[in-house]
């Protein structure tokens, strides 16, 4: 029996979008969601009514702030881990290739299970998942979560202020 998870994350993407309308409007930051490219087989006027996902997509945001491209990740769980089985390979590649680049990337994850929104710079992320393609755990549990990411707060009139925290990772980079 297969379970349906897709847009699991419907309303954590939502408010990252409202949040990014937030941050445009004020000038803080340009940030868009990226489409999935989709292979449209039938159509009638503007509304597809068959299509299957083209290839591959990178990962659900990017933009520039402060002159900086971000490129980052969104995943919604109800565990209170994040499992791996969640990302993609090709995002944590697409995240660490970014980063090479001169991009600020990471993965913001909202965990149900206790209401909590965390940003993973994609220093951390790369680290655990490295760990685990050597044997290691296969999921980032909650306590890690809560001593080496940080939890993305709503202030300053933004939802989920995750440029906050961008803020002191450039902070330290610098």
């Amino acid at each position: 029996m297969s379970v349906y998870t897709g847009k699991r994350g419907q309303p954590f993407e939502l408010a990252l979008t409202y949040t990014n309308q937030i941050y445009q409007n004020q000038g803080r930051a340009l940030i868009n969601k990226r489409p999935t490219p989709v292979k449209v087989l039938k159509s009638k006027g503007t509304r597809v009514l068959s299509g299957f996902f083209d290839e591959k997509s990178t990962v659900d945001y990017d933009g520039v702030y402060q002159g900086k491209s971000i490129v980052f990740e969104a995943k919604s769980t109800n565990e209170k881990r994040l499992p791996f089985s969640i990302i993609q390979d090709h995002q944590v590649k697409y995240l660490e290739s970014a980063e090479k680049q001169g991009a600020v990337s990471f993965l913001i994850v909202e965990m149900r299970a206790v209401r909590e929104v965390y940003l993973i710079p994609n220093n951390m992320l790369q680290k655990y998942i490295k760990n685990a393609k050597e044997g290691g755990r296969k999921s980032i549990p909650m306590n890690d979560l809560e001593f080496y990411a940080f939890m993305v707060e709503s202030k300053n009139g933004v939802p989920l202020d995750y440029l906050s925290v961008v803020d002191s990772l450039m902070e330290t980079a610098a």
